[in-house]
Protein backbone atom coordinates (compact mmCIF):
# COMPACT_ATOMS: atom_id res chain seq x y z
CA UNK A 1 0.00 0.00 0.00
CA UNK A 2 1.27 3.61 -0.75
CA UNK A 3 1.24 6.12 1.88
CA UNK A 4 0.13 9.34 0.25
CA UNK A 5 1.47 12.05 2.55
CA UNK A 6 -1.19 13.83 4.90
CA UNK A 7 -3.72 11.85 3.92
CA UNK A 8 -3.27 7.90 4.76
CA UNK A 9 -1.32 6.20 7.47
CA UNK A 10 -0.90 2.41 7.12
CA UNK A 11 -0.34 1.59 10.12
CA UNK A 12 -4.44 2.40 10.46
CA UNK A 13 -4.81 -1.25 7.60
CA UNK A 14 -2.08 -2.89 9.90
CA UNK A 15 -3.63 -2.54 13.21
CA UNK A 16 -7.49 -3.07 11.90
CA UNK A 17 -7.88 -6.04 13.69
CA UNK A 18 -7.21 -5.10 16.78
CA UNK A 19 -8.38 -1.79 16.87
CA UNK A 20 -10.83 -2.17 19.75
CA UNK A 21 -8.24 -3.33 22.45
CA UNK A 22 -7.20 -0.65 25.04
CA UNK A 23 -3.25 -0.57 24.98
CA UNK A 24 -1.15 0.57 28.24
CA UNK A 25 2.04 1.92 27.34
CA UNK A 26 5.03 3.25 28.68
CA UNK A 27 8.12 5.31 28.20
CA UNK A 28 11.09 4.52 29.60
CA UNK A 29 14.48 6.70 29.88
CA UNK A 30 17.44 4.86 27.76
CA UNK A 31 20.67 6.85 30.20
CA UNK A 32 20.29 9.90 32.61
CA UNK A 33 19.86 12.90 32.48
CA UNK A 34 17.35 15.73 32.47
CA UNK A 35 13.70 15.78 31.57
CA UNK A 36 12.65 18.67 29.09
CA UNK A 37 9.47 19.10 26.81
CA UNK A 38 7.46 17.37 29.04
CA UNK A 39 4.28 20.04 28.96
CA UNK A 40 4.25 19.58 25.19
CA UNK A 41 4.19 15.58 25.63
CA UNK A 42 1.49 15.78 27.72
CA UNK A 43 -0.60 18.23 25.40
CA UNK A 44 0.36 15.64 22.41
CA UNK A 45 -0.64 12.73 24.45
CA UNK A 46 -4.38 15.02 24.87
CA UNK A 47 -4.28 15.64 21.44
CA UNK A 48 -4.01 12.07 20.56
CA UNK A 49 -6.43 10.97 22.52
CA UNK A 50 -4.60 9.06 24.93
CA UNK A 51 -5.54 8.66 28.45
CA UNK A 52 -2.13 10.12 30.29
CA UNK A 53 -2.08 8.19 33.83
CA UNK A 54 1.06 10.08 35.03
CA UNK A 55 4.67 12.21 33.27
CA UNK A 56 7.32 13.38 35.07
CA UNK A 57 7.31 17.05 35.64
CA UNK A 58 9.35 19.60 33.85
CA UNK A 59 13.13 19.20 34.68
CA UNK A 60 13.08 15.80 36.61
CA UNK A 61 16.43 14.20 36.88
CA UNK A 62 15.67 10.64 35.46
CA UNK A 63 18.07 7.60 35.69
CA UNK A 64 18.32 4.59 32.86
CA UNK A 65 14.78 2.95 33.47
CA UNK A 66 12.93 5.06 35.03
CA UNK A 67 9.19 4.92 34.10
CA UNK A 68 9.11 9.22 32.28
CA UNK A 69 5.02 8.34 31.33
CA UNK A 70 2.63 6.34 31.49
CA UNK A 71 -0.61 6.11 29.06
CA UNK A 72 -3.44 4.32 27.40
CA UNK A 73 -5.42 4.09 23.92
CA UNK A 74 -6.19 2.62 21.26
CA UNK A 75 -3.13 0.59 19.06
CA UNK A 76 -3.18 3.30 16.58
CA UNK A 77 -2.96 5.97 18.95
CA UNK A 78 -0.10 4.35 21.32
CA UNK A 79 1.72 3.53 17.67
CA UNK A 80 1.83 7.35 16.96
CA UNK A 81 2.84 8.33 20.65
CA UNK A 82 5.88 5.95 20.07
CA UNK A 83 7.30 8.91 17.83
CA UNK A 84 5.52 12.07 18.60
CA UNK A 85 5.81 11.90 22.46
CA UNK A 86 9.29 10.87 22.26
CA UNK A 87 10.07 13.03 19.70
CA UNK A 88 8.94 16.24 21.85
CA UNK A 89 11.30 14.96 25.08
CA UNK A 90 13.79 12.89 23.90
CA UNK A 91 15.90 15.93 22.40
CA UNK A 92 15.31 18.83 24.34
CA UNK A 93 16.09 16.49 27.08
CA UNK A 94 19.51 16.05 25.48
CA UNK A 95 19.99 19.78 25.78
CA UNK A 96 18.30 19.75 29.69
CA UNK A 97 20.90 17.66 30.16
CA UNK A 98 23.88 18.93 28.75
CA UNK A 99 23.20 22.47 30.19
CA UNK A 100 22.90 20.66 33.40
CA UNK A 101 26.31 19.04 33.24
CA UNK A 102 28.36 22.74 32.36
CA UNK A 103 26.74 24.34 35.59
CA UNK A 104 27.88 21.78 37.53
CA UNK A 105 31.21 21.93 35.93
CA UNK A 106 31.34 25.73 36.38
CA UNK A 107 30.21 25.70 39.98
CA UNK A 108 29.79 29.12 41.35
CA UNK A 109 31.44 30.83 38.82
CA UNK A 110 32.13 31.62 36.10
CA UNK A 111 28.16 32.40 35.19
CA UNK A 112 27.29 30.24 32.35
CA UNK A 113 24.66 30.51 29.95
CA UNK A 114 23.76 29.79 26.64
CA UNK A 115 21.78 32.53 23.99
CA UNK A 116 22.42 30.03 21.12
CA UNK A 117 18.24 29.48 21.91
CA UNK A 118 18.05 32.36 19.42
CA UNK A 119 19.59 30.80 16.43
CA UNK A 120 17.51 28.16 16.61
CA UNK A 121 14.34 27.49 13.83
CA UNK A 122 11.02 29.82 15.43
CA UNK A 123 8.81 26.35 16.04
CA UNK A 124 11.79 25.09 18.23
CA UNK A 125 13.17 28.62 19.92
CA UNK A 126 10.87 28.24 22.92
CA UNK A 127 11.35 24.56 23.43
CA UNK A 128 15.17 24.94 23.44
CA UNK A 129 15.01 27.86 25.69
CA UNK A 130 12.97 25.76 28.09
CA UNK A 131 15.30 22.47 28.01
CA UNK A 132 18.16 25.68 28.69
CA UNK A 133 16.08 26.53 31.95
CA UNK A 134 15.39 23.37 33.17
CA UNK A 135 18.87 22.31 33.18
CA UNK A 136 19.75 25.31 35.20
CA UNK A 137 21.20 27.42 33.04
CA UNK A 138 20.45 30.75 32.26
CA UNK A 139 19.43 32.17 28.41
CA UNK A 140 20.97 35.59 28.89
CA UNK A 141 24.18 37.52 29.08
CA UNK A 142 23.33 39.26 32.26
CA UNK A 143 19.98 38.87 35.10
CA UNK A 144 19.63 42.53 35.16
CA UNK A 145 18.32 44.64 32.21
CA UNK A 146 20.51 45.16 29.13
CA UNK A 147 20.89 46.56 25.58
CA UNK A 148 22.80 43.70 23.31
CA UNK A 149 25.11 45.51 20.84
CA UNK A 150 26.42 43.05 18.33
CA UNK A 151 29.09 43.74 15.82
CA UNK A 152 27.06 44.50 12.96
CA UNK A 153 24.84 47.12 14.95
CA UNK A 154 28.79 48.22 15.68
CA UNK A 155 29.23 48.45 12.57
CA UNK A 156 26.34 50.48 11.21
CA UNK A 157 26.84 53.06 13.61
CA UNK A 158 30.41 53.06 12.60
CA UNK A 159 32.32 52.08 15.60
CA UNK A 160 31.48 51.15 19.36
CA UNK A 161 31.94 54.51 20.65
CA UNK A 162 29.24 55.63 18.38
CA UNK A 163 27.00 52.80 19.00
CA UNK A 164 27.18 53.84 23.15
CA UNK A 165 26.42 57.32 22.19
CA UNK A 166 23.65 56.31 20.11
CA UNK A 167 21.83 54.71 22.35
CA UNK A 168 22.84 55.49 25.53
CA UNK A 169 19.71 58.24 26.35
CA UNK A 170 16.65 56.16 26.16
CA UNK A 171 18.76 53.17 27.55
CA UNK A 172 20.46 54.70 30.09
CA UNK A 173 18.74 52.29 32.86
CA UNK A 174 19.69 49.24 30.99
CA UNK A 175 23.17 47.83 31.17
CA UNK A 176 25.41 47.63 27.44
CA UNK A 177 26.94 44.50 26.53
CA UNK A 178 29.53 45.01 23.58
CA UNK A 179 30.19 42.09 21.23
CA UNK A 180 34.30 41.71 20.50
CA UNK A 181 35.39 40.06 17.76
CA UNK A 182 38.83 42.05 16.86
CA UNK A 183 36.95 43.75 13.66
CA UNK A 184 38.50 47.28 14.05
CA UNK A 185 41.31 46.78 16.08
CA UNK A 186 42.59 43.77 18.73
CA UNK A 187 40.07 42.75 20.94
CA UNK A 188 42.33 44.37 24.06
CA UNK A 189 41.81 47.78 22.37
CA UNK A 190 37.98 47.11 21.54
CA UNK A 191 37.27 46.03 25.45
CA UNK A 192 39.32 49.31 26.53
CA UNK A 193 37.33 51.41 24.09
CA UNK A 194 33.80 49.81 25.08
CA UNK A 195 34.76 50.11 29.12
CA UNK A 196 35.43 53.93 28.66
CA UNK A 197 32.46 54.78 27.11
CA UNK A 198 30.62 53.06 29.70
CA UNK A 199 29.88 49.59 28.80
CA UNK A 200 28.77 46.60 31.54
CA UNK A 201 30.01 43.81 29.94
CA UNK A 202 32.44 42.79 27.15
CA UNK A 203 31.70 40.13 25.17
CA UNK A 204 34.60 38.23 24.07
CA UNK A 205 33.30 36.45 21.20
CA UNK A 206 36.03 34.88 19.66
CA UNK A 207 36.25 31.63 21.13
CA UNK A 208 40.20 32.33 21.82
CA UNK A 209 41.50 31.83 25.22
CA UNK A 210 44.16 34.07 24.51
CA UNK A 211 41.89 36.92 23.59
CA UNK A 212 39.91 37.24 26.79
CA UNK A 213 43.28 37.27 29.06
CA UNK A 214 44.58 40.07 27.12
CA UNK A 215 41.81 42.11 27.29
CA UNK A 216 41.18 41.66 31.05
CA UNK A 217 45.03 42.25 31.07
CA UNK A 218 44.68 45.27 29.43
CA UNK A 219 41.63 46.31 31.17
CA UNK A 220 43.37 45.59 34.37
CA UNK A 221 46.35 47.86 33.65
CA UNK A 222 44.02 50.36 32.15
CA UNK A 223 42.30 50.61 35.40
CA UNK A 224 38.86 49.71 33.96
CA UNK A 225 38.61 46.03 34.71
CA UNK A 226 36.66 46.53 38.02
CA UNK A 227 34.24 48.28 35.45
CA UNK A 228 33.14 45.54 33.28
CA UNK A 229 32.34 42.05 33.67
CA UNK A 230 33.91 40.14 30.51
CA UNK A 231 31.52 36.95 29.01
CA UNK A 232 33.67 34.54 26.65
CA UNK A 233 32.08 33.00 23.99
CA UNK A 234 32.44 30.54 21.40
CA UNK A 235 32.48 26.89 20.75
CA UNK A 236 33.26 25.90 24.03
CA UNK A 237 33.01 22.63 25.65
CA UNK A 238 33.40 21.32 28.88
CA UNK A 239 37.27 21.21 29.49
CA UNK A 240 37.20 24.35 28.07
CA UNK A 241 35.08 25.41 31.24
CA UNK A 242 37.39 23.65 33.59
CA UNK A 243 40.69 25.53 31.88
CA UNK A 244 38.52 28.74 32.19
CA UNK A 245 37.83 28.27 35.86
CA UNK A 246 41.35 27.56 36.52
CA UNK A 247 43.02 31.29 35.05
CA UNK A 248 43.73 33.51 37.28
CA UNK A 249 41.74 36.58 35.24
CA UNK A 250 38.60 35.43 36.59
CA UNK A 251 36.19 35.93 33.59
CA UNK A 252 32.88 36.51 34.56
CA UNK A 253 30.01 34.97 32.53
CA UNK A 254 30.80 32.10 29.88
CA UNK A 255 28.29 32.08 26.98
CA UNK A 256 27.68 28.13 26.17
CA UNK A 257 26.21 27.51 22.09
CA UNK A 258 26.65 24.47 20.30
CA UNK A 259 27.86 21.98 22.52
CA UNK A 260 24.27 22.77 24.82
CA UNK A 261 21.64 23.32 21.53
CA UNK A 262 23.56 20.38 19.54
CA UNK A 263 23.72 18.15 22.42
CA UNK A 264 23.02 14.57 21.73
CA UNK A 265 19.47 13.54 22.77
CA UNK A 266 18.62 11.65 25.99
CA UNK A 267 17.63 8.15 24.56
CA UNK A 268 13.88 6.81 25.59
CA UNK A 269 11.75 3.97 24.67
CA UNK A 270 8.33 2.95 24.25
CA UNK A 271 7.29 0.07 26.28
CA UNK A 272 3.71 -1.85 25.80
CA UNK A 273 3.09 -3.57 29.11
CA UNK A 274 -0.64 -4.47 29.00
CA UNK A 275 -3.42 -5.29 25.81
CA UNK A 276 -7.26 -5.70 27.17
CA UNK A 277 -9.90 -5.76 25.70
CA UNK A 278 -12.06 -2.75 24.80
CA UNK A 279 -15.56 -2.06 26.42
CA UNK A 280 -17.37 -3.46 23.82
CA UNK A 281 -15.15 -6.02 22.69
Amino acid sequence: MEEVQGALDPRDELLSSIAGKVVTAVIVASGDGILSGAAAAAAKAEEIGLGLERILDEGSEIAEGDEVARFTGTPIQVAKAEEDLIGLMAKTSGIATAARDFVKAAGKKPRVVCCAWKKMPPGDREAVRQAVASGGMDHRLSERPFLYLDENIIEMFGGIRESIAAVSGPAAERIFAVQLRGKRASVSKEAIEAAECGAGIVCVDTGVPLDFMEAAFELERAGLRKKVKIAFGGDLGLKDLRNIKKDKFGIEIVDVGKKVVDAPLLDMRMEVIAVADGRDG
